[in-house]
């Protein structure tokens, strides 16, 4: 009785991994738009988020940017350096600070989220040919 189920599991085991590859695209491809759709939720953030929610926000960009970068940096070595770089910055900026914010912090956030989103948009860019 355990055969074919044992059976049963491997044949839908099997189908699921053969259907992830019929797209014939790299898995990056599935990572570059999650951290794409993590980067642009920095625009959805209100006053009311506050720094809890952009730190929120930073983190799961930073978790998505590290999953881009172990499935692309192979392919990619430039871009997916430079995502890190620009995320490290913003992930730093963001830690630092304060409950209410001085205009000089706000301004590094800014910039160092510019910079996250350079670096996303020339991944974007280079691997648009593999993922599209």
């Amino acid at each position: 009785m355990r055969v074919p189920m044992v059976i049963a599991v491997a044949a839908a085991v099997a189908a699921i991994a053969l259907a992830g590859c019929s797209s014939g695209k790299p898995a990056y491809c599935t990572d570059r738009t999650n951290l794409q759709n993590s980067v642009k939720g920095l625009t959805s953030l209100t006053v009311s988020s506050g720094v809890s929610g952009l730190k929120t926000q930073v983190s799961q960009i930073q978790s998505d940017a590290t999953t881009l970068v172990n499935s692309a940096k192979s392919d990619f070595p430039t871009e997916t350096s430079a995502i890190t770089s620009s995320v490290s910055a913003l992930k730093n900026s963001v830690a630092a600070l304060s409950a209410s914010p001085s205009a000089a912090q706000i301004a590094t956030v800014t910039k160092d989220a510019a910079s996250v989103v350079s670096s996303v948009k020339n991944f974007m860019d280079a691997s648009n040919s593999k993922c599209s």
